[in-house]
């Protein structure tokens, strides 16, 4: 919290087998994000109104059990517990080891050599604790790898040598500005079989590498693995406002979901609403990096399409025949927008990568045309009606000129991508000639 400023909203967790907390309000009517754990396994968030005086433990474990009951009822039956329907505030003692605690020994004896990337540009103070976290994986085969992209002085350069000694860390430049130049970057020296990735204003829990790993482990012919991103703080009203549109609750929740050819049905390759994953949290097989092309260095941030290069990743391998596994396990905590411009900025942004995403799909696949355009109405209907799956969970204060500005952002798309797609060229040229 900033100075003495009140929330908006309050963030916290809790591991319902260890204990459930009390969690007080410094306002009345103020909710507060509760991330609820099993035994460390993430199973859910709840959101709580809070009286005045706040919640006691026997109140806030009442209103997890409303919300959770099915995914609490599996895991303690899972390690011997009979559901009662109810939870003791001050935890239990399983009788036998939890499924997935044991399918964690097992990742940890079977699970592919990783290297995390963290692509980073001008944000020291950030990337040191992104770096920390990643330090502190309880996952042994793990490198990590730092690229600085276009890089103005050696503030990140000395972040990484200040941590050498916390883990095995390699830094290396992308002197060319653009996430995608940068990811690219990181593919071409990454060590081992998966190429996983982190931003460098995030924290990673510290079985998050363990977790992106179990999904590689226990869904055979898995290409890539995401995971949960949920906020650190709601402390401003854009923070709240960017957790509405763009949340953890709004996109696949809790549940692992897997993407294949075999699901096409269920939902478009071409499709990503909910999300197939997110760049702030993925990892690749780095054969299926290789059989996609890596990413579109048109797309992404510091090009002025912005955003959308992770999207379209995730798209083309579905399109290649590949299989994507949600792991919502695997959980990464993000600071989000604080400032209203900077949040109009973004929102402006995303749409500008949208509109630049299904323009790349059409650039580099044509023959997707077809489905593209089957899709066009439930696209209209999920970005412009009320009852669209973009916007029916948006608060009925959630600013309408943020919404415009996405809108604006999603017209200019395909525009911006045909001028970033000329410059990414000339950057590709200049590079040949040197």
């Amino acid at each position: 919290m900033t100075g003495a400023q009140t929330p908006v909203a309050l963030v916290t967790q809790c591991d319902v087998a260890e204990e459930v907390p009390a969690i007080a309000a410094p306002r009345p009517g103020i909710e507060a994000l509760v991330l609820v754990r099993v035994f460390g396994e993430a199973i859910g968030t709840v959101t709580l109104t809070l009286p005045e005086g706040g919640m006691d433990p026997t109140q806030v474990a009442a209103a997890i059990v409303a919300e959770l009951e099915p995914a609490l009822r599996e895991r303690f039956e899972q390690c011997g517990l009979a559901w009662s329907g109810e939870l003791a505030p001050g935890g239990v003692t399983p009788p036998q080891t939890p499924r997935f605690l044991a399918s964690r020994e097992r990742v940890l004896t079977d699970g592919p050599r990783m290297t995390v990337v963290i692509c980073t540009h001008g944000r020291p103070d950030t990337l040191e604790a992104a770096l920390r976290s990643v330090c502190a994986q309880h996952y042994e085969r793990l490198g990590i790898l730092v690229i600085d992209n276009a890089p103005t002085d050696d503030s990140t350069r000395r972040v990484v040598e200040s941590l050498a000694a916390e883990g095995d860390i390699r830094y290396a430049v992308e002197p060319r500005a653009g996430l995608s130049w940068a990811r690219n970057r990181g593919i071409a020296l990454a060590e081992g079989d998966v190429v996983a990735w982190v931003d460098d204003d995030e924290v990673c829990d510290p079985w998050w590498a363990a977790e992106i790993a179990r999904g590689f482990v226990e869904v055979a012919g898995a290409d890539a693995v995401t995971g949960t991103v949920v906020p650190s703080e709601l402390e401003t009203p854009s923070q709240l406002f960017f957790e509405q549109y763009g949340s953890v609750r709004r996109h696949r929740g809790f549940t692992r979901a897997v993407f294949s050819p075999a699901t096409r049905h269920l939902q478009s390759p071409l499709y990503p609403l909910p999300p197939f994953g997110i760049g702030a949290n993925m990892a690749f097989r780095r054969e299926a990096l290789q059989r996609i092309g890596g990413f579109d260095c048109a797309l992404g941030a510091g090009t002025m399409t912005r955003t959308a290069e992770d999207t379209a990743a995730l798209s083309a391998l579905l399109l290649a025949g590949g299989t994507i596994v949600y792991q919502p396990t695997a959980v990464v905590h993000h600071t989000n927008r604080r400032d209203s411009g900077v949040l109009h900025d973004h929102l402006l942004g995303h749409g500008r990568g949208l509109g630049a995403f299904y323009t790349s799909m059409l650039v580099r696949h044509p023959g997707c045309v077809v489905e593209l355009l089957r899709l066009t109405p439930q696209a209209l209907r999920d970005q412009f009606s009320s009852r669209g799956r973009r916007l029916a969970t948006r608060d009925q204060a959630f600013p309408r000129e943020l919404l415009m500005a996405n809108r604006i952002g999603l017209l200019q798309g395909p525009f911006m991508y045909a001028r970033a797609r000329a410059r990414a060229r000339r950057l590709r040229d200049l590079a040949a000639e040197a």
